[in-house]
């Protein structure tokens, strides 16, 4: 499909203005698009557990958390912001019943929608933004007065302005300030789930694994094998986020350019691509939601140990140590 982004002027708020808004969840992305939406004036109604830490926070934020029944009542757009895993079964038991004709159910991801484990009736529009970035991100660059980029998805069009109230939503946000780019429910969900598993989380964290274990397994200090494995990562990282591989490789001596040059595809080559393709055949067979749905529904028995076994690895004991030296990065330790 080609390319089309949306900004501010594409994106009238109006859509939205003088309407309610109903945001289910006010964990990270609910918090900032309740936050964010009410700012550009639009009335919000948040869903929360009470007497949760999120329900605290949306009492600390000025908001009256209720029901979901209560939030849906009348809303014009119901934003889903719970985690995948439980979207479902919240959707079959609190909001499916609430939903009347003409109202339009939004997803920040289309995991459920696409795989559908959530099958909304004919009637309703079913919209996505989905910002890229995490939510506390959506609301700091919000309240510098940018915002971060959104993709905009509409799966079903019942009123025939899906997209115009989808669109005042990304506005409304602050994503229109930055770009909203348009694809479907399926190419964000795919590549979400391959971009997470293969490179930002999966393929990172068993990269800097391996290489960490391949110091220390031949002699080298751990605490020297963390900051090179892992501690400088964000600054290589970095310069990519601020200039692409182009300029990362310009940043860095022409030693380390050389190495990454003829190194790096000794690391990654035609095995580990081999490897990429059949995990996102698994995805786009729906093979992983399946995996992950059933883990989850069986109580998390593997996802648990898996866990625990990588919590307490080497790796994490050396690098807890040394981030209490460096006071000025205000370590996060779970």
């Amino acid at each position: 499909m080609a390319l089309t982004i949306y900004y501010e002027q594409d994106a009238p708020i109006g859509a939205l203005e003088g309407k309610k808004v109903a945001v289910v969840g006010y964990g990270s992305q609910g918090h900032a698009h309740s936050l964010n939406l009410r700012d550009s004036g639009i009335e919000v109604a948040v869903a929360e557990l009470e007497g949760t830490d999120n329900y605290k926070l949306a009492v600390e934020h000025g908001f009256k958390p209720t029901d979901i029944k209560k939030a849906v009542k009348g809303a014009t757009l119901i934003i889903v912001t719970l985690p995948d895993e439980i979207q479902a079964k919240v959707y079959e038991s609190q909001i499916a019943p609430s939903l009347v004709a003409g109202q339009t159910l939004g997803f920040c991801h289309g995991f459920n929608i696409h795989f559908k484990y959530i099958k909304p009736p004919s009637d309703v529009n079913v919209v996505m933004i989905a910002p890229k970035g995490p939510g506390h991100l959506v609301r700091s660059e919000y309240e510098k007065g940018g915002g971060v980029p959104c993709l905009i998805a509409v799966e079903q069009d019942a009123t025939g302005d899906a997209r115009q109230i989808a669109l005042a939503w990304g506005n409304g946000i602050g994503g229109a300030r930055a770009g909203i780019i348009e694809t479907t429910y399926k190419e964000e969900t795919e590549t979400d789930l391959f971009g997470e598993q293969v490179v930002l989380c999966g393929g990172l964290t068993a990269l800097i694994k391996a290489g960490f274990e391949t110091l220390v397994e031949a002699g080298y200090q751990p605490e020297i094998a963390y900051f090179e494995c892992m501690h400088e990562v964000k600054l290589i990282v970095d310069l990519m986020y601020q200039g692409g591989i182009n300029y990362m490789r310009y940043s860095v001596s022409n030693t380390a350019e050389y190495g990454d040059l003829s190194r790096g595809p000794r690391i990654i080559n035609e095995k580990t691509k081999a490897e990429m393709k059949k995990i996102l055949s698994e995805i786009t067979s729906g093979q992983f939601a399946k995996e992950w749905v059933a883990e989850y529904q069986s109580g998390l028995k593997k996802f648990n140990a898996l866990y625990e076994k990588d919590h307490d690895c080497q790796l994490e004991k050396v690098g807890k140590e040394l981030r209490r030296m460096m006071k000025w990065i205000k370590a996060k330790e779970v």
